[in-house]
């Protein structure tokens, strides 16, 4: 049995790292200075609960085997000191997964957008065909106790692989650190402003990525996106096989998307070319290990979707009501044009939430230029206190409605107005979409739905 301290357990992934330790039969420790809900409740309940929040260097002792590092903590925290100080072993979150997978056959999806849906996806088949596999996946999934599971008996390893840096005293990215038998990349679209300052500094940690596959390894990846193409053609790494993918044949009848397949139509709970080419994604994985078209076809019938991935909200006759994970531009083109194909005779409002750390930087916002226009009405709300906050240069409503390029944009910058002004609003043969990496401080989508004109 191992002893292990995770420095920032209350985050998203790193709560996930010490429930799923502590279920393989580790004793598990750790601190944090701010634990949210659902992280509080779900480490009270397995007893993982920090007594105290706060930093406590006393904790880290000789007789703890590993530490791990969340990406939340400093470079100065006073327990990363102290574990250096006594010379333990530490590791940040992607480095620890890859040690607990080494000897497993490691699965690894990047990419700018899709990594959560195709990883979902690929999980969703194995569980369906009774395969047992470790994963690390950044949503909640439906039928998973956890966002992260590690065991000794598993041949397989399905992990995201995010393009953020590994922890505060590991500059590289996350998904550099995982070296994948298959490997998938399903685009590039330039992301992390505050990491990667330059699009081409940011293409250069895919080329990177492809360079460290394992020697007859596969890499699976989206020919639709030029950029991508490009980068895994020129790609060094000659000992790997390169599979391209595309968008599937399907058909949209009656608001329901069906997959063609030898002359079958096989429905889908899920929808979008987006969609269907994470789908490809996933179906090329699963093929590689032994999974056939067939099985992966029956299975994936039954998928709904990963959290927040196109999740409907509510649903009442003429009027549905979805939230989406959407943020940067290329997603959100990609979410808007799958609901407008999907329900091409209703009317769509999109409203987006200007969140991130790229999305607030006024340079960034250039690239927003026309993302909104696929929607039959577009709103854009950002907080100037979210902006304070990350220490940024303020920015206006003007600047906002002139990068975006649409003359009839809405720019809120009220939660309260926002959320008014939907309730003021007829939704019948309407869809709404909200698309935000935060949640338009504060919003209760559910509540909202319950109050909106359908």
């Amino acid at each position: 049995m191992k002893k292990v301290h995770l420095i920032a357990i209350g985050g998203s992934a790193m709560h996930n790292m010490a429930l799923s330790l502590y279920e393989k039969g580790f004793t598990v420790s750790g601190s944090d200075d701010e634990i949210n809900e659902p992280s509080k409740s779900r480490l009270a309940k397995a007893g993982l609960l920090p007594k105290e929040i706060g930093w406590f260097p006393e904790k880290i002792t000789n007789d703890i085997d590993a530490v791990i590092l969340g990406m939340h903590a400093r470079e100065d925290n006073p327990e990363l000191i102290r574990a250096k100080e006594l010379g333990l072993k530490i590791y940040s979150y992607p480095e620890y997964i890859y040690e607990a997978t080494k000897d497993k056959t490691r699965i690894v999806i990047g990419g700018s957008h899709g990594k959560t849906s195709i990883t979902a996806m690929i999980l969703h088949a194995m569980n369906y065909c009774n395969i047992e596999t470790d994963f690390m996946v950044g949503a909640q999934l439906e039928g998973f106790d956890t966002m992260t599971h590690l065991t000794n008996t598993a041949k397989y390893a399905v992990i995201e692989g995010d393009e953020y840096l590994a922890s505060p005293i590991d500059r590289r990215p996350k998904f550099h650190l995982y070296k994948p038998n298959i490997a998938v990349l399903s685009g590039i679209a330039w992301d992390h402003i505050n990491v990667f300052p330059t699009f081409e500094n940011y293409v250069e940690q895919f080329s990177k990525f492809i360079e460290l596959i394992e020697q007859g390894g596969s890499l699976i990846y989206c020919a639709e996106d030029k950029v991508l193409e490009a980068t895994c053609k020129k790609a060094k790494n000659a000992n790997i096989q390169k599979i391209a993918y595309g968008i599937p044949e399907h058909e949209i009848e009656n608001g329901l998307t069906s997959l063609i397949a030898n002359e079958k139509k096989i429905p889908l709970q899920i929808f979008g070319n987006h969609n269907l080419m994470n789908l490809n994604a996933a179906r090329l994985v699963c093929n590689n290990i032994g999974i056939a078209d067939e099985k992966f076809y029956e299975a994936i019938q039954s998928f709904k979707g990963a959290a927040k991935r196109l999740e409907l909200v509510f649903k009442k006759d003429n009027f549905n009501f979805y939230k989406d994970f959407a943020h940067s531009p290329s997603k959100l083109k990609a979410t808007t044009d799958a609901v407008k194909q999907q329900f091409k005779n209703r009317k769509i409002v999109a409203c987006m939430e200007l969140h991130t750390f790229s999305s607030l930087n006024e340079e960034f916002l250039l690239q927003y230029k026309n993302s909104m226009n696929l929607a039959d009405e577009a709103i854009v709300y950002f907080n100037p206190h979210t902006i304070a906050h990350k220490k940024l240069k303020a920015i206006t409503k003007e600047q906002v409605h002139q990068c975006f390029n649409r003359a009839d944009l809405k720019v809120m910058t009220e939660s309260k107005e926002v959320s008014d002004y939907l309730k003021s609003k007829n939704w019948n043969n309407s869809v709404l979409l909200m698309m935000s990496s935060g949640n338009f401080d504060g919003i209760d989508f559910s509540a909202l739905a319950k109050e909106l004109k359908t």
